[in-house]
């Protein structure tokens, strides 16, 4: 898998969502469809208190033929990493290569969301 989109544009490129706002819309029972593309052991380390989609990117031949069933095209992606630069990386192929509409990245992943919404997650 190779991304290639490296700067923010309003074209094809994933929307930038703050933990706080994820929070929000998360609480407000929106639809979204959250991604982890973190390793196991980082996932395990720390997690949100949120259904995940886990997708290792380094697990990518283990789940590439079936991301169609397991992701929804008709409702909203947001992807996460522990700082947001991998999941930045996926949801431009998301867009770019699968074809996916509304893709949102985790701006500075699970770090901010421990240190902006949940002190509880553990920092790493």
């Amino acid at each position: 898998m190779g991304p290639s989109c490296t700067e923010p544009s309003p074209v094809n490129t994933p929307q930038q969502i703050s933990a706080v706002e994820l929070q929000r819309r998360l609480l407000a029972g929106e639809p979204l469809q959250l991604v982890d593309v973190r390793e196991p052991e980082e996932l395990e380390r720390a997690r949100l208190a949120h259904p995940v989609l886990h997708l290792p990117l380094s697990q990518s031949a283990a789940w590439l033929a079936s991301l169609e069933q397991q992701l929804d095209r008709d409702r909203p992606v947001v992807v996460l990493c522990h700082a947001g630069i991998r999941s930045w990386q996926f949801g431009c192929w998301l867009m770019e290569q699968q074809g996916y509409g509304a893709v949102w990245n985790l701006r500075g992943g699970i770090e901010a969301w421990s240190v902006d919404v949940d002190p509880s997650v553990p920092r790493y």
